[in-house]
């Protein structure tokens, strides 16, 4: 399937493991990251925080599938470009493109995305991304530098229901993080609140852990 063009953002694909919908179940991940130095504020806002949740808020939506990764990819594409791809859009090109593990597609309903098939979902809208394991400080540096991250966390934890809370399952989309609230800003397309969906850092970190911190970001 031909690329959608739209702006380029720029270069490669790490690898790392399996994924989402509204809760399921996950491999474990590889790839490591090297963490920058001291995050910088972002000079549009306040010290405290890094990202620009209300500029990104505008851009989620409710996913209606196992597609919270097709979803996120949608999100990213829309903060970057101006032009948000529909959930059938998404779907569509994610069940024409061959997966980076093997022959079958990215997505095939009602099954979930691996994390490492998101960076080449990405570049078929012409944005590069890396799949890394990396942590809450190197986060407020990508969102300081305006990159865009999606983060596979435990939707139980986030959500704070009952449930498994030792799997990562669900994709979400961290638009800021306000180290003075002690607070992460995410687009969650999993519930009907999650347009900028706040939760504590804490539990944030929680349920970022059973994949080993594992998150997909753009590059600048």
């Amino acid at each position: 399937m031909a690329r959608t063009p739209t702006t380029t953002v720029a270069a490669a694909v790490h690898v790392t493991a399996l994924i989402c919908a509204t809760a399921s179940s996950i491999t474990w991940a590889a790839a490591a990251h090297a963490t920058p130095g001291p995050p910088a504020p972002d000079a549009d806002h306040e010290v405290a925080m890094y990202g620009d949740p209300a500029a990104a808020a505008p851009f989620w939506r409710r996913q209606h599938a196992s597609d919270c990764g097709e979803i996120a990819v949608a999100d990213v594409v829309g903060e970057l470009t101006g032009h948000l791809p529909t959930e059938r859009q998404v779907t569509s090109v994610a069940e024409n493109t061959p997966g980076a593990t093997g022959s079958k597609p990215i997505w095939t309903p009602p099954g979930n995305t691996d994390i490492r098939d998101l960076p080449p979902l990405l570049w078929h809208y012409w944005v590069r991304a890396d799949n890394i394991q990396t942590n809450i400080a190197a986060l407020q540096q990508n969102l300081a530098d305006k990159r865009k991250v999606i983060a596979l966390v435990n939707a139980e934890t986030v959500w704070n229901r009952p449930g498994n809370r030792d799997v990562a399952n669900h994709f979400v989309v961290v638009t800021g993080i306000d180290t003075k609230a002690g607070v992460v800003h995410l687009n969650d397309s999993g519930i009907d609140t999650g347009r900028d969906e706040q939760i504590p850092i804490a539990t944030f970190e929680r349920a970022w852990a059973p994949n080993r911190n594992s998150a997909v970001v753009t590059r600048s």
